[in-house]
């Protein structure tokens, strides 16, 4: 398994203020998620400020009866055990990326990719939509916080957000949010929604556990 930090255009942005009080600084982890060939490590690396981390291997001919390619025939290369990425979202903000490998067998790496995550996204390809449910489904139980980012992959079919969720069977008030995975404004756009999100989750919890 080959770790490598790839190219990224957005490694040479300047380095984040040094200036202000660090006392003031949060960082959050992110756990990005969803089925095999959905775009966790396109996203990652679209909007990462670093090169990001990824461990990806060529796809052979020995996984061809374990991995179901249908729909995303031309992906050459999966994630074996994780992707990282790191993003300022204003001064004081900074999210670490955590993306998770697809495929079923790797699924043991979730829960220590998991461990003190505020939040998830979950990536989804209307292609092969019933990927999402395994992921969707540990989130739920584990009560972690997560937003749905339908990747719109060109020539796929389009659907409402509120399709989406009504096929998923998301809890109620769950986002579903349209993206395009290659583009950092977009997933910056997901990213900045999942945050919300989680915060209001995490403080509708607080105020539950006074009452």
């Amino acid at each position: 398994m080959s770790f490598e930090y790839a190219e990224n255009a957005h490694s040479t942005h300047s380095a984040p203020n040094t200036d202000r009080d660090d006392d003031t600084a949060m960082a959050l982890k992110i756990v990005v998620a969803g089925g095999f060939g959905a775009g966790k490590t396109t996203l990652v690396g679209a909007v990462s400020d670093i090169r990001p981390l990824r461990t990806e291997e060529t796809l052979s001919e020995a996984g061809q009866g374990v991995d179901d390619t249908a729909g995303v025939a031309r992906k050459a290369t999966s994630t074996v055990a994780m992707d990282f990425g790191r993003i300022t979202v204003h001064a004081g903000l900074t999210l670490y990326l955590f993306g998770t490998p697809g495929q079923d067998r790797f699924w043991f790496l979730w829960d220590e990719l998991s461990e003190g995550a505020l939040a998830a996204v979950v990536l989804a390809d209307t292609r092969r939509l019933e990927d999402c449910f395994a992921a969707v489904d540990y989130f739920e139980r584990r009560r972690i916080p997560f937003v749905v980012a339908v990747n719109c992959f060109p020539g796929a079919r389009a659907y409402a957000a509120h399709d989406v969720s009504h096929a998923l069977d998301l809890d109620r008030g769950t986002p579903v949010v349209l993206c395009d995975a290659r583009d950092r404004d977009s997933g910056k756009d997901v990213l900045i929604r999942t945050v919300e999100y989680a915060g209001r989750m995490h403080t509708a919890r607080l105020l539950d556990s006074v009452r």
